[in-house]
């Protein structure tokens, strides 16, 4: 009878819970006891999968001890799949201190899968060491958990050490370091780690494409990102959808809204995900209408509605566009006709939105009135505003509020020094300096990015490290000289600090984005397009000349800073001077 029962588990425990508890239900009638390890087994393996994890751990409780170790991993396995950390680590903590099983080689994947979903790299870092005092460490199912773990929390050095200690690695081992570092911050050693997996003979798989993408979209790797588009034409990944849509974000995101809408026409299935993708990428490129309009055809669609992300880029298209009234209704229609409650992006987005339109106060009083606790970037919008728009009492109001949730952001510091060096209170600026000298706090230096080839070339203020550093610097002063003869007036109330006004205009010259641009004028044939991605804002000096450049050179450049696209063409810009 045993057997007949877990003959009828094997060919219908799948199908349903129903057709499960109709089984175990049977068993039970038919004298096979509740408490059969072997009965049990079989109930708890068909209940996980199919995510009954209440009806599982109840089986577990009535099984006769001792439980086979399959049943603790399989149970553990579950947890970890349907995000219950917590008491996969209870069930591990309970296995251990049970005396009737040890935890095997299959444990540890599923628990460190489950640690890596609570994202918490001690307690992660904690059974490490319990995995290589069981010897279990070089198997290579431990090793990618691991890889997947310590990528998950962020602590990619740990990754990479597990990852280069490792004597044979597969593709999923590549793929979690690739995606690890790309998605932390380190794109350049992302693309370099490809390069070697490359060379190794290891052929990328839909996974590797995904963390590929995710890195030169950060870095502006536009040609690298093209080459990684032709292979997945010849693979045929182009028809996979969640692949075309990773594509489609990653011209957007080096400011090709071109390549975008062209790839999202020739997709023969598009989702949510893929409208939503090019509405953003069309919002932060500066074509907020083109953005809404797109929306407005989505909402068309049949079986198609926006998400809380879709919102996102619909605010953030009327905040860069100036366009107030329209941002409100669509914040109205987000809530009422949808039903999707704002999230602390959508009302950054509104702060966002009447800050940039020099309603600073207006847009404080909507903080004050906000239903959930505002954050610290949204009272690091505010200082910005205030700091362009010139009202130091609010900037401080709002200083003091960033300094009880994170203080020694180096950002903050220079936005209030910077409004003071504006207002000529050298003073207070002399004072912010000295307490980022007491606080340990250093300005984060702006750096420009270029591509050449496949080559990315990173530039810093007054840069002189290049190999071709005479040729650009020679470069950089004709391309002033001719700006000059184009009405061109270096914007001098932009440096701050207390000098003379030759000296700021010098200062002002060997801006990272200038030397990055003169760079890309000798280095790419004529009339090509130049792309340039800053971490910082740009500044209004900056923007001025580099719509000059766009006219005297006749060059399309896209700069991407740290918070929008600027599409610079015949002497104007995308963002029609609003920024």
């Amino acid at each position: 009878m045993l057997d007949k029962c877990i003959t009828l588990l094997q060919s219908y425990g799948l199908s349903s819970l129903n057709k499960l508890k109709q089984v175990h239900a049977f068993s039970i009638r038919h004298g096979v006891s509740i408490s059969n390890p072997e009965m049990g087994k079989h109930l708890i393996f068909y209940l996980v999968s199919l995510s009954s994890m209440s009806y599982a751990h109840k089986i577990f409780s009535n099984t006769e001890k001792p439980i086979n170790v399959f049943i603790w991993n399989t149970l553990i396995r579950g947890y970890a799949e349907t995000n219950d950390s917590v008491s996969a680590l209870s069930l591990y903590r309970e296995m251990r201190a049970s005396g009737f099983v040890k935890p095997d080689c299959h444990t540890y994947p599923f628990l460190l899968k489950a640690v890596a979903k609570i994202a918490d790299v001690r307690l992660g870092e904690t059974i490490h060491s319990v995995v290589i005092r069981s010897g279990f460490n070089s198997l290579i199912y431990v090793q990618n958990s691991l890889l997947h773990l310590y990528g998950n929390c962020g602590d990619v050095d740990s990754a990479f050490k597990v990852f280069d200690e490792m004597p044979v690695k597969d593709l999923v081992a590549w793929n979690s370091v690739i995606n690890g570092f790309a998605e932390n911050g380190k794109p350049n050693e992302a693309l370099g780690l490809y390069k070697e997996m490359d060379s190794n003979g290891v052929k990328p798989d839909g996974f590797t494409i995904v963390g590929l993408l995710s890195a030169c979209a950060k870095i502006g790797a536009l040609a690298l990102g093209k080459r990684v588009h032709v292979y997945m034409i010849k693979v045929g990944l182009t028809r996979n959808l969640h692949s075309s849509n990773v594509l489609l974000d990653f011209y957007a995101r080096c400011g090709r809204v071109t390549e975008a809408k062209t790839l999202f026409s020739e997709m023969v299935e598009k989702n949510s995900v893929s409208w939503t993708s090019l509405i953003v990428g069309l919002a932060v490129n500066g074509f907020g209408k083109e953005a809404i309009n797109l929306f407005k055809e989505m909402e068309s669609k049949e079986g198609l509605l926006p998400c809380e992300i879709t919102f996102v880029g619909i605010l953030y298209a009327c905040s860069h566009c100036g366009m107030v009234d329209e941002g409100f209704e669509y914040f109205r229609r987000m809530r009422e006709e949808y039903k999707i409650e704002p999230r602390i992006e959508h009302f950054g987005c509104m702060v966002d939105l009447l800050a940039r339109a020099g309603e600073v106060k207006k847009a404080y009083e909507y903080i004050t009135k906000m239903s959930m606790q505002p954050n610290v970037v949204i009272w690091r919008t505010l200082l910005g505003a205030c700091t362009v728009h010139g009202d130091s009492e609010l900037a401080e109001l709002a200083r003091n509020k960033i300094l009880q949730l994170e203080p020694n952001h180096s950002g903050d510091y220079v936005l209030l020094s910077n409004m003071y060096a504006s207002e000529q209170r050298w003073s207070d600026v002399q004072k912010i300096r000295m307490k980022m000298l007491e606080d340990g706090v250093r300005k984060v230096p702006g750096h420009s990015l270029v591509e050449v080839g496949i080559r990315v070339h990173e530039f810093l203020m007054g840069d002189k490290s290049h190999p071709q550093s005479e040729l650009i610097y020679a470069k950089l002063k004709e391309m002033s000289d001719r700006l000059r003869l184009e009405g061109y007036v270096p914007q001098i109330s932009n440096v701050y600090v207390d000098v003379e006004e030759e000296e700021k205009e010098d200062a002002l010259v060997y801006h990272s984005e200038k030397i990055a641009i003169a760079f890309m004028l000798i280095s790419t044939p004529e009339r090509a397009p130049i792309r340039v991605v800053k971490n910082l804002r740009v500044c209004a000096d900056c923007h001025l000349a580099i719509k000059l450049v766009s006219k005297v050179y006749d060059r399309e450049i896209v700069v991407r800073d740290r918070s929008r696209f600027h599409h610079f063409k015949d002497g104007s810009c995308s963002c029609q001077d609003y920024w």
